[in-house]
Parts: C-alpha cells; structure tokens; sequence
C-alpha cells in the first residue's frame, strides 16, 4: 500500500547532514523538504545536495508543509532549537544528546507532551539487526539470566578527519556525550533503566593537535575530561563496567559485552546499526554468530553503517499508524541523566542515583520499525 510521504525539515546542515539526507532518502516514507542553518551559504549547500529548499531557522518553522523537523545543530543548541520547533507544534527528532544537560531537556519534554507532539531522538542504532538481534538472544534467555556488562567507548581520532572538532572538547562534549548515549543506549534496550552510577574521570592530554588535511583549527585546549571510568548498576540488578575515552587510541577491547548465568553475548560497534552478534554458552568451544532477527540495513563495516533515518522514519511511520515510536526522548532523557550522573560522581566522589527511569524500546517487527513501512531501498 503507498502512503502520502511524511514531509521533513532539516535544521542544521553541518558535517553530518549528508548523513541524514542520504540516510532518509532510502526510506519512500519520508520526504526531505526543506532544510536550514544559521548560515545561510551553508543552508544553500545543503539544499542543493538534498533537492530542498533553503530556509532561515525561522521560514522553516513558519512552512505549513513540515511534518516533522529534525534537530542535527550542535549539541549545546539542541535544547533552544527543540523548544522553538515544538512550540510552532510541529514533530521533533533531535540528535544525541538530547541536549548538553538534563536541565536544558526538561522544558522541551514538557512541551512536547503538553502539545501531544512526538518527541524522538538518537541515537537510533538500536533498531539496526545488531541490537535487535542481541535483545531477542536475551530476551530468549539464550545467556541465563544477565549478571554483568562491559562497555568501552574509544578514541573516533576526529582530530584525523574533523575539520574542527573544538566542540568535542568543550562543554556539551567529550567521550560521555558524544560516544557514550549509542553505548548506554545499546545497554539500557538490552538490559532496562539505570538505576544508580559511580563514576571518577581525568583530562588526558590538555591540547590536542588537529591533522585532519581539511582542518580549521590547528590545536584545541582541553576543557572537559576526556577519560572515564564509571560502574552502572540497572534496576534489574547487571553491574556494568563502562570506560569513555578520548585517550585511548590503540587497544584489543570489544565493543559490549553482556554476561549472563548460562554465556555471554558479544555486541558490534553501537555506532552501526549492523553487525555480527556473538554467543558463547557455558561449555561452548567458540563463539557462534547468531542469525539476524531482522534484515541488515547495509553491509556491515560499509560507510553506510553511518548513514542515519532509521529513528526518523519509524517516528513517521508511528504518527500515521497511530503507534508509539521507539526512539523517544524519554528513553534519551533517561541516558543524558544516566551520563550526568557520572560527571556528577565523578566530580563528588559518591554514587548517584537517577530520578528517571524508562521503559525498554519494543521490538522491531517487520523491516525497521513496522510491516507497513514501504519497502527498504538497502545499499549494498
């Protein structure tokens, strides 16, 4: 059955717009129809990559023609950018983090419900076949009952490829915010809320050199850690192990690990949404690859692992199936608090207990968020 597109605006046309662009252009539910940035020569670039048309932040909001905006700014305007969005009432998907701290979050999650809005945001990854499949093996009770998790998030080198990474850096960045909600995110629709965190952090190097051959910026000084250690305990009892660093370059670490009564699971990069999942029972001589639950997006390892819109395009389809989506940013809410938290500890020398909590994502049924999502145009 076809369906009339769900139309969206862009707000945000920075180094991972054409990540968004291309990434919902495979989705025949969704429609780019506009996009915007502060500065209007790069609004006009983008515009002409994506066949939409250029606005100011504020045309794009006045346009009847806009379903759904999506929020890709920086991440200390995420917050302000929200607000604007929901209260001309229109749907929001927001990339992570929600915003650069829990208190920024709260007016926009309230507007949102007190409008009736959808609120969605990243990280998506989860939905990819990877966590699907790892949340069906525990689901399943293919480990037992989860007793442990480790989680190691380590150096992008964006220094190597960015053109100005200074952000990274600064506050609103560092490993927690900028790698750490597609890790916890991966753990809390495996494993359920967080409950309580105990965190210690450093600064490694206190300037950082910027190679990328493209770049803006020669060095940046540090002002944020950029090494943390943390223990994260869920509501469910797992004690999880969780190491964010911009410090760590070189290593043999996996990505997730989850560890139960019976085997352990082996996660991919949480930053693709694809990806081998391995189990390993008590008394196995090897890990085996399990069969994914659903189909792979794109070949993992590929660029198109990066690609983004999966969260986007199960948010449209959940609007006109009178559904709730799964990317919510009350799930979002609840990963910034539980990363807040760990600076919080880390800078107090106590546990923290979260004042949140959320629900895990349903599964995925069908094709990446719904049967009556048109078919998927895959990348090979």
């Amino acid at each position: 059955m076809m369906h009339v597109p769900v139309r969206i605006g862009v707000i945000g046309c920075g180094n991972i717009f054409s990540r968004y662009a291309t990434g919902m252009s495979r989705f025949p539910g969704l429609e780019l129809v506009a996009v915007a940035d502060a500065d209007p020569t790069r609004a006009k670039a983008a515009a002409a990559e994506a066949d939409a048309a250029a606005c100011t932040v504020e045309g794009l909001l006045g346009r009847e023609d806009i379903d759904v905006v999506v929020n890709i700014t920086p991440p200390t305007a995420h917050a302000t950018v929200s607000e604007q969005v929901l209260a001309v009432g229109k749907h929001l998907y927001v990339e992570k983090p929600l915003a650069d701290m829990t208190a920024a979050a709260r007016a926009a999650l309230a507007e949102a419900d007190r409008q009736g809005l959808r609120f969605g945001a990243a990280p998506d990854t989860f939905l990819g076949s990877a966590g699907q499949t790892a949340r069906a093996a525990i689901d399943s009770g293919a480990i037992g009952e989860p007793v442990g998790a480790t989680a190691f998030v380590t150096h992008s080198q964006a220094e190597a490829w960015h053109p100005d990474p200074t952000f990274l850096f600064r506050p609103g960045g560092g490993p927690a915010l900028d790698m750490g909600p597609y890790y916890v995110t991966a753990l809390v629709n495996c494993l359920g809320p967080v409950s309580t965190v105990y965190g210690t952090s450093r600064i490694g190097a206190p300037q950082r050199t910027v190679t990328a051959a493209n770049r803006l910026v020669d060095r940046i000084d540090v002002a944020v850690p950029t090494h943390t250690a943390a223990t994260v305990t869920f509501a469910s009892g797992v004690l999880a192990t969780v190491m964010m660093s911009f410090d760590v370059w070189d290593h043999h670490l996996p990505f997730i690990e989850i560890y139960g009564t019976e085997g352990a699971l082996s996660l991919p990069n949480p930053n693709h949404y694809d990806g081998p999942v391995l189990l390993r029972r008590h008394g196995d001589l090897q890990w085996t690859e399990l069969p994914p639950v659903v189909p792979p997006l794109a070949r993992p390892g590929s660029d198109d692992q990066l690609l983004r819109g999966i969260g986007v395009a199960d948010l449209a389809a959940a609007l006109r199936d009178a559904r709730p989506h799964r990317a919510t940013a009350g799930l979002a809410f609840h990963v910034l608090e539980a990363l807040e938290a760990i600076a919080v500890s880390a800078d107090s020398g106590a546990p923290v207990q979260l004042t949140s909590t959320c629900e895990r994502p349903e599964p995925v049924d069908g094709v990446y968020g719904a049967a009556s999502l048109d078919t998927l145009e895959t990348h090979p």
